[in-house]
């Protein structure tokens, strides 16, 4: 009876420990999924950023004034191309997602390993370097 209930103790333990791993790697991949979309959009936000700093002032951007006629017509063509990027960018992450669904992956976290010196009592009782 005793035997009993160690293995199946056992058993339990086992898939305790199973689940937890596997919990683990969802977690991971979800964790890397999430930091890697984020890289991606702020890769994209931030081209569209620098484009908009360097060229705006052909779109009288932050100008405040009436737009005439060619900034409106440039205005339409940064637009334009404002949402292909983003389209694209946004297509890629979805395609990075289902990537991600033929891996497991493993967060390593962070580890820190602390030397440990031997320590060596001498004849005298004292420790090595001591008086």
């Amino acid at each position: 009876m005793m035997e009993e209930s160690y293995a199946e103790l056992v058993r339990k333990s086992d898939a305790y420990k199973a689940e937890k791993s596997s919990r683990y790697k969802e977690v991971s991949k979800d964790r890397l999924l999430k930091i890697s979309k984020k890289k991606i959009q702020t890769t994209m936000i931030g081209a569209l950023s620098t484009v908009e700093k360097q060229f705006g002032f052909l779109w009288g951007h932050e100008s405040g004034e009436p737009l005439t006629p060619e900034q409106e017509h440039v205005k339409q063509l940064f637009d334009e191309v404002r949402s292909e990027i983003l389209d694209r960018g946004n297509n890629q992450a979805r395609n990075l997602e289902a990537e991600f669904n033929n891996y497991e992956i493993n967060w390593l976290r962070y580890q820190i390993t602390l030397p440990v010196k031997d320590i060596t009592i001498n004849s005298e009782g004292n420790k090595d370097g001591e008086e």
